[in-house]
């Protein structure tokens, strides 16, 4: 777990999972593989498989131990959703962010079915406890199914990372969506992204009043075109924008823990 974390919508990371394998355009230059792999073969270090799957069961409880409240990013470093990490696995997972429920957790995949159908298995008498939020990854239009996928997920709090955006996403309907985050490609080779196809998802989350967050242009490196759309940044999270989208209860906590990410 690291207490801080570079990524500008979240607080920190926990990574109960390491390392992946990839399934669309969106995962070409993952900066998760880029950085496991610059350790391979190091005796001792995290990272010496490299960014093969690996489960890291030491780490599970690691949530319960920090006792501020935190966003905490779940699996920057993997995807906790892949086929080869077992149903018991995930659930463990899933029963510490319970059982450490000051805290809240933000999971984003790409394998969407594959998480709509542990929840609809875990969670079929209630909803996903709403400081657990749930999330797609999406880069371009071929990628649209799994906003469907989200949407027939069974959880109080959904939300969307245009990130890497590599193409235009056109018409999006985002009901029962809280969140949406936009950003660029960063890193070696880093695929350029179009002002108008972020400023496309601006307005329509202004249209259907749903918190929109710039993370970045991208570049070389993630802040080397800043996070600036016309002129304004763009940091807006769930229950701070639109009190509507989220319970009374969370929206005190989020506030709380969102006051500190945003001061």
């Amino acid at each position: 777990m690291s207490l801080k974390s570079a990524i500008e919508w979240t607080n920190s990371t926990w990574n109960p999972v390491t390392g992946c394998t990839k399934v669309s355009a969106g995962c070409d230059r993952c900066y998760a593989e880029r950085l496991s792999e610059r350790f391979r073969g190091v005796e001792s270090h995290p990272f010496e498989s490299g960014f093969d799957l690996t489960l890291r069961p030491e780490r599970i409880e690691q949530p319960l131990r920090w006792r501020r409240p935190q966003l905490i990013f779940v699996n920057s470093m993997s995807d906790l959703f892949h086929k080869e990490i077992p149903d018991a696995y995930i659930r463990r997972v899933f029963d510490t962010m319970e059982r450490a429920d000051w805290h809240i957790y933000q999971i984003l995949t790409k394998r969407s079915s594959l998480m709509r159908d542990f929840v609809g298995k875990h969670y079929a008498a209630r909803p996903v406890p709403p400081h657990i939020w749930l999330g797609v990854s999406i880069e371009d239009s071929a990628a649209m199914t799994r906003l469907r996928h989200l949407k027939q997920t069974n959880a109080s709090m959904r939300f969307v990372s245009f990130e890497p955006l590599l193409g235009p996403i056109g018409d999006v309907d985002l009901e029962g969506i809280q969140w949406v985050i936009v950003g660029g490609e960063s890193g070696p080779g880093a695929r350029t992204m179009q002002a108008d196809w972020a400023r496309s998802l601006r307005d329509q989350c202004q249209e259907q009043r749903v918190p929109f967050f710039f993370k970045q242009w991208g570049g070389r490196t993630p802040k080397a075109g800043g996070n600036a759309l016309d002129g304004h940044q763009w940091q807006e999270y769930p229950g701070m924008a639109y009190d509507r989208a989220l319970e009374a209860p969370l929206q005190v906590r989020a506030r709380q823990i969102l006051d500190k990410q945003v001061s």
